[in-house]
């Protein structure tokens, strides 16, 4: 059986004003011409189809465009798609009766039965008495009662195997939208935080022993969870930041056969590249001379986006059109100015970025708050953990 599996499409997502439809178009054409050339059994989306739970039509469209398309230029395909947190998970699923004609499953919610988890209805059957675990984004109380989140998510996928064993599949997948513990997380990208302070790191344990191979998808970049071959994130297909413009966009392909399980990534060359100039903040005139540099051209879907980066020294009321002016003529798009500023620091201080800032952990700023209003007493445990549940209950 030979399976692509693939996630974080994030359909819609515009890149600081600019939109990607085209780029999100070079990558689905690339992978319907993977899908009939590999000859693809099963094709897994793993979750984050969509950038918002409100997608554009245009993004909507492209969509089931590509349903339709690679459906039918390769009839015995298998599709099966499950909700991430970027996703509405209700609006996923709705078309689900109807794509199920064209053997296209969508898992989006966590049902219920007789006030229990209708565990059945997330079990996929696949070709060669294989199944499909097709676990969405769990949110707060898709999961048993549990002392933690990791804990009710490893329950959930435990039952459901044994279930699947129970049924006589006698090759298991499954699939999930989370992140786990030991994954790598891009330098300096928020955007892959489901929940902060690391209540989402889902320790490697919760993948049954007897699974031949886990999808996750969340988490952007290519890898392997905890040294395991078959745990893997396919990453997402573009850049989401500029923090993830060294990684190297692919999908993966699982081959398995009498018990053996195959991985090979295929990469997919973007059509349009991140630039960062400098690599580090730099004075603006030293900035300056190294925009003056870049190759002249002319401005196109294809021009690559670029984020300029400097250290303020002194105040900069022209810092934009100085930047604009000198990239006049060259083929790239501005789409970030990231102004690092040493004014008034303490010695030896790290400069703080609006960006930054939006990075941080705010379970640990309310900490230092509490600190500072309690002549620098710590928060109880207690306390500590009603504001984890809090924290919990408003998805932050």
């Amino acid at each position: 059986m030979k399976i692509i599996h693939t996630a974080d499409w994030h359909l819609g997502q515009t890149f600081y004003g600019f939109d990607r439809v085209k780029e999100h178009a070079c990558f689905l054409d690339w992978l319907c011409n993977v899908i009939k050339q590999r000859e693809t059994d099963v094709l897994l989306i793993a979750g984050d189809v969509f950038d918002s739970p409100n997608p554009s039509a245009e993004a909507q469209r492209m969509f089931y465009h590509f349903l339709t398309r690679v459906t039918s230029e390769n009839p015995g395909l298998q599709v099966v798609v499950t909700a991430g947190n970027h996703d509405s998970a209700a609006r996923l699923e709705a078309p689900d009766p109807m794509l199920k004609v064209f053997n296209v499953t969508v898992s989006g919610i966590v049902h219920y039965r007789n006030g229990e988890i209708d565990y059945d209805r997330m079990i996929v059957p696949l070709k060669d008495n294989a199944c499909c675990l097709a676990v969405p984004y769990l949110r707060h109380n898709d999961y048993p009662a549990a002392e933690s989140y990791s804990q009710g998510v490893a329950m959930v996928y435990s039952e459901l195997y044994r279930r699947a064993v129970a049924m006589g599949h006698t090759t298991v997948i499954a699939m999930g939208h989370l992140q786990a513990s030991g994954a790598e997380v891009s330098v300096g990208d928020s955007s892959e935080h489901i929940v902060i302070g690391g209540m989402d790191g889902i320790d490697a344990t919760f993948v049954q022993k007897g699974i031949a191979y886990t999808a996750l998808g969340h988490l952007h970049r290519e890898q392997r969870v905890a040294c395991r071959e078959n745990v893997r994130y396919s990453g997402a297909p573009l850049p989401m930041s500029f923090a993830e413009r060294k990684n190297r966009q692919s999908v993966t392909e699982v081959v398995i056969s009498n018990g053996e399980c195959v991985v090979e990534k295929i990469e997919f060359d973007t059509p349009v590249k991140l630039l960062s100039i400098p690599s580090a903040p730099q004075p603006m005139e030293t900035v300056i001379e190294e925009l003056l540099s870049l190759p002249d051209g002319k401005v196109d879907e294809r021009s690559s986006f670029l984020e300029v980066r400097v250290l303020v020294t002194t105040v900069e009321p022209d810092m934009r059109r100085r930047i604009e002016e000198a990239l006049e003529g060259k083929s790239v798009r501005l789409a970030r100015i990231e102004a690092v500023s040493n004014i008034s620091q303490p010695a030896g201080a790290t400069p703080v970025t609006y960006e930054d800032f939006k990075k941080m952990d705010p379970n640990e700023l309310i900490k230092e708050i509490f600190r500072n209003n309690n002549n620098g007493e710590e928060m109880s445990s207690e306390i500590e953990l009603l504001l984890n549940e809090v924290m919990k209950e408003i998805g932050v």
